[in-house]
């Protein structure tokens, strides 16, 4: 009996615990990206998607925009692309709006 005492204080604060642990995000990852680059955008890391989109589009004359992606863990969004049947991706840097990347023909 001594035994399971310190056994069912265990399992109790076991129980505790898990119901302190933060709840996982179930939204879909589209709308923690729009959170996550409004809140960016509103302070001021990040320029905004169309400031950006009217540097790039030009660039890609002959090409279908089909969106962007933002990682706001590292300040950089990646327009994709399609032409003639092959995306094409381009990264950008979204404080300052300088292409840095691009893959895809």
């Amino acid at each position: 009996m001594v035994k399971r005492i310190p056994l069912l204080l265990l399992a109790a604060a076991a129980i505790g615990l898990t119901s302190l642990a933060p709840a996982v995000d179930a939204r879909p990852r589209h709308d923690r990206e729009q959170d996550a680059a409004y809140k960016a955008r509103q302070q001021g890391r990040i320029m905004s998607l169309r400031s950006i989109e009217s540097r790039v589009m030009p660039r890609m004359r002959g090409a279908e925009y089909l969106g962007p992606e933002l990682d706001a863990g590292s300040g950089t969004y990646r327009l994709k692309f399609m032409r003639s049947g092959r995306v094409i991706w381009v990264d950008v840097d979204a404080r300052t709006g300088q292409v840095i990347g691009r893959s895809g023909n």
